[in-house]
C-alpha cells in the first residue's frame, strides 16, 4: 500500500485515511492497513460492545516497539460526528473530561487511523455513566502461572457464580489473562458492584488457596497463582473491549469465549504459560474464528441479572 492519503467511504462517512503502509508490529509485519481493516471488518461484533461507553484510547503512531500514550479526552480534530460525553474530573488538572464514544463503524474506523491499537472501556453506558451494566472480574496469572491454574480458577468462578443462579461470560485478556463478567440488569451502583465482586473474590481465595492471591502489590504476589482483581470495579476505570487488539507479539486479540473452551485449557498437561494460547487468538484469524464461531457474548448470553437474589443464595451457601 502506498503511504499517501487514501479516501473511503464507511457507512454514510467519508474517511481520510493514512500511512497505511506503516508496519505498527514489526516482528510480525501487520501495518496501519492491516489494523485499519481489521476493525472495519469487526465492526458488527465490536461496536455493540462499545456502544454509550467512554474510552480511553490506547495509541501506537510509531509501532509497539515505539513511544506509545494513552489518551481520555478526545483527540484534536475529531470529526463532530464522533460522539462524545463529558465527565467530570474532580481529582485532575482538568475541570472535565470529553471521552470518545465509538457507536458506529465510521467511529471504529476513524480511532484505527489514529493507530489506536486498544481500546479501553468504560463498564456503564450513556446516560446511566453511575450504574455499571456489569460485573468485572479480571484473572491476571503470574509469571509461573500455567494456563491449567487459570483455567481452573476461572472455571471455579463460574461455578460459585452458577451456583447463586447468576450467569457468568468469559473472554481473552489479550494479553495473559482472562475476563469473567456477570452481566447486570439496570438500577446498581459502582459501590454495589464492588462490594458483590468482593464477596465472590474473597471466597474463591479461600476455596483455592494457593492458586488465587488478592495481593495488589505485583512485587508481594506468588507468581503461580492467579491475581483476582475486582478493584478495577468503579466508575472511570476501563476494561480491553472485547475483540480490541493488544500491543503485544503475534498482534493477539481479546477475544470471547465458549466455557468448554475454558474447560479445555484446564486439562492441558503441559506448562504452557497462558500467553503461549491466548495469543493464538489475533490479528489474522480472529475474524475467522467469528465468522465460524459467532460472539459468545451476544444475543441471549448477555441477560442483566438481579444481585439481590444471589447475595440471599449466598448467604444460604457460604455462611
Amino acid at each position: 500500500m502506498a503511504s499517501a492519503r487514501v479516501t473511503a467511504k464507511v457507512g454514510a462517512r467519508t474517511l481520510s485515511l493514512s500511512n497505511l503502509d506503516k508496519v505498527l508490529w514489526p516482528r510480525d509485519g501487520y501495518t496501519k492497513g492491516a489494523l485499519i481493516d481489521y476493525y472495519e471488518r469487526v465492526a458488527p461484533y465490536m461496536v455493540p460492545h462499545l456502544r454509550g461507553r467512554p474510552l480511553m484510547l490506547e495509541r501506537y503512531p510509531n509501532g509497539i516497539d515505539a513511544p506509545s500514550f494513552f489518551e481520555k479526552q478526545i483527540p484534536k480534530g475529531t470529526p463532530e460526528w464522533v460522539a462524545r460525553v463529558t465527565v467530570a474530573n474532580p481529582d485532575g488538572r482538568r475541570k472535565e473530561i470529553v471521552y470518545t464514544v465509538c457507536d458506529d463503524a465510521p467511529s471504529l474506523i476513524y480511532l484505527a487511523n489514529l493507530a489506536v491499537v486498544t481500546v479501553h472501556a468504560w463498564t456503564s453506558r450513556v446516560p446511566d455513566l453511575a450504574e455499571p451494566d456489569f460485573v468485572l472480574f479480571d484473572l491476571d496469572p503470574g509469571e509461573r502461572c500455567p494456563l491449567r491454574t487459570l483455567a481452573k480458577v476461572a472455571l471455579a468462578l463460574r461455578d460459585a457464580l452458577q451456583a447463586i443462579g447468576l450467569p457468568a461470560l468469559v473472554k481473552t485478556s489479550g494479553g495473559y489473562g482472562m475476563h469473567v463478567v456477570v452481566p447486570l440488569a439496570p438500577g446498581y451502583s459502582y459501590e454495589t458492584a464492588k462490594m458483590f465482586a468482593a464477596l465472590l473474590a474473597h471466597r474463591l481465595r479461600d476455596e483455592l488457596g494457593a492458586a488465587v492471591t488478592l495481593e495488589r502489590t505485583l512485587a508481594k504476589r506468588p507468581q503461580e497463582a492467579v491475581y483476582l482483581d475486582y478493584v478495577q470495579v468503579g466508575e472511570g476505570k476501563t476494561v480491553v473491549a472485547p475483540f480490541s487488539v493488544r500491543a503485544r507479539d503475534r498482534a493477539p486479540v481479546s477475544m470471547t469465549l465458549d466455557w468448554s473452551e475454558v474447560e479445555t485449557f484446564a486439562r492441558k498437561r503441559s506448562g504452557a504459560l497462558p500467553a503461549d494460547v491466548l495469543a493464538g487468538f489475533n490479528l489474522g484469524n480472529a475474524l475467522a474464528r467469528l465468522a465460524r464461531e459467532g460472539d459468545r457474548w451476544a444475543g441471549r448470553a448477555w441477560k442483566g441479572a438481579r444481585l439481590e437474589p444471589a447475595v440471599n443464595r449466598a448467604r444460604e451457601l457460604w455462611s
